[in-house]
């Protein structure tokens, strides 16, 4: 019982420290500043356009890697719709313009 108040009091010093600072000083000890620091980490070798080595795709940066692979997909799914219906609006076309 007698840790359990101890536990208590501790618990509502700490949280009138944090609620209520005394001075500006204070404060700006309590705020987090993380400021850019995410950007200036870096992790590995740095990343390149994908035209200055376009055979190697692990080399290059995240967003032109996905602009590469989304218009080579875009490019296989239109070019086998056109490969799978050639002709056959041509031949309607042609079945149109004979009947006249």
């Amino acid at each position: 019982m007698a840790s359990w108040a101890a536990a208590t009091a501790r618990q509502a010093a700490t949280l009138t420290r944090i609620s209520s600072p005394k001075s500006s000083a204070q404060a700006s000890n309590l705020i987090q500043r993380r400021g850019l620091a995410g950007a200036a980490d870096h992790h590995g070798p740095p990343r390149i356009n994908f035209w200055q080595d376009p055979m190697s795709p692990s080399k290059w940066k995240e967003e032109h890697f996905v602009i590469v692979s989304l218009s080579g997909w875009g490019l296989l799914i239109f070019g086998s719709y056109k490969f799978f219906t050639r002709g056959k609006g041509k031949n309607e076309e042609k079945l149109a313009q004979g009947s006249h």
